[in-house]
């Protein structure tokens, strides 16, 4: 595997900085804090700069709140300044770390995504059942409270294998040691080696941080195990098979991998076993024999982002170039199922709404 030794200029350097901003502001310049950095922004810029220079560059404190996305979340949202920083190291690094992924992480990947996923998992179905004349055993996993369990030295190991630039290691140490998850519901180990863990929900790096994290747990199942047939999600994942009893081995020993080498635990209450014929949950959709429909809490979510939608518009507080952009992508999201009722139900709720 090739290692990198002379990142840290690229990164840190005023045109990657500039570049940082102008990705980062990308629908961003109406919040307040957004526009105050802006207002000196060249100033803001060569401020950060200089930090990185003479290294004395910290991350500032999170400020936490809670999202419903559907679940509930916990994200905890950075300074203008340290966003930037994320999005320059980002910038660098993420085409170095992704070549080394599997062709089947489909998580925060350029040219990825939810809907090649559940694609890739309706062509692994097909291909497992013989064109649906025989079993098709799923194996579905969840990672319980991935971000805030990833331990910031596996981490940093892991990292330290591709990369062996010291000043890019302190700044990488800089941003994964500013956030610590609470202690409550942690993996055993942590209580007895006081390791630091957790990375926050919110962070463009935590996107790459997570992909690095369990880019080892992808390489274990498809290169130690062999597992022909699997795919993932962020910290979902599936592995397809014609025997059950092949998926019972393949799951004691990803437990084992986790626990031992990445300290992670799967969720009891979403580790199932899941026949093609029942149908096969994932990234909002399910997979059956010849045809796929979309997930029914996806459905209530986008009937209810529609109706919040068409609040905002009719009340002036977003214009209806948005409004259309914003319903157009569900009715993408429609376009990977059989949704044609759905779609119907869609487009009468809107037509009933808007004339109101």
């Amino acid at each position: 595997m090739k290692v990198f030794h002379s990142l840290y200029s690229q990164i840190t350097s005023v045109e990657n900085l500039f570049q940082a901003w102008e990705e980062f502001k990308k629908g961003k310049l109406r919040k307040l804090d957004v526009g105050r950095f802006e207002r000196n922004l060249e100033d803001n810029l060569f401020s950060i700069y200089k930090e990185l220079m003479e290294k004395t560059y910290k991350h500032n404190p999170y400020i936490g709140f809670y999202i419903t996305d559907p679940k509930q979340r916990h994200i905890h949202k950075a300074e203008v300044r340290d966003r930037i920083v994320h999005h320059a190291l980002f910038k660098v690094l993420n085409p170095l770390f992704d070549n080394t992924f599997i062709s089947d992480s489909y998580s925060c990947r350029k040219g990825y995504g939810t809907h090649k996923g559940f694609k890739k998992l309706v062509i692994y179905a097909r291909k497992v059942s013989k064109n649906y004349t025989r079993n098709c055993w799923a194996l579905k996993c969840d990672i319980k409270k991935f971000f805030d369990s990833v331990d910031h030295d596996i981490l940093l190991r892991i990292i330290k294998g591709k990369i062996e630039d010291e000043n890019t290691l302190w700044l990488l140490e800089e941003i994964i040691q500013s956030y610590e998850a609470e202690n409550k519901d942690c993996h055993p180990s942590f209580a007895m080696t006081g390791n630091r863990r957790g990375i926050p929900i919110g962070n463009l790096t935590s996107q790459l941080f997570a992909n690095i994290y369990l880019n080892e747990l992808d390489q274990y199942i498809k290169h130690k195990l062999k597992v022909k047939y699997y795919l993932r999600y962020a910290d979902d994942f599936i592995l397809l098979s014609s025997s059950k009893e092949l998926l019972e081995t393949y799951l004691c020993e990803i437990e084992q991998f986790l626990q031992e080498k990445l300290k992670l635990s799967l969720h009891p209450r979403k580790t199932v076993f899941k026949k093609l014929s029942w149908g096969i949950d994932f990234v909002g959709y399910i997979a059956l024999p010849h045809y796929e429909v979309l997930r029914t809490k996806t459905k209530r979510r986008i009937f209810k982002q529609i109706k919040k939608k068409i609040e905002l518009y009719k009340s002036g507080n977003i214009t209806k170039q948005e409004f259309e952009q914003s319903h157009a992508s569900y009715f993408g999201i429609l376009t990977h199922a059989n949704t044609y009722k759905i779609k119907k139900e869609l487009r009468k709720l809107l037509a009933v709404l808007l004339t109101k």
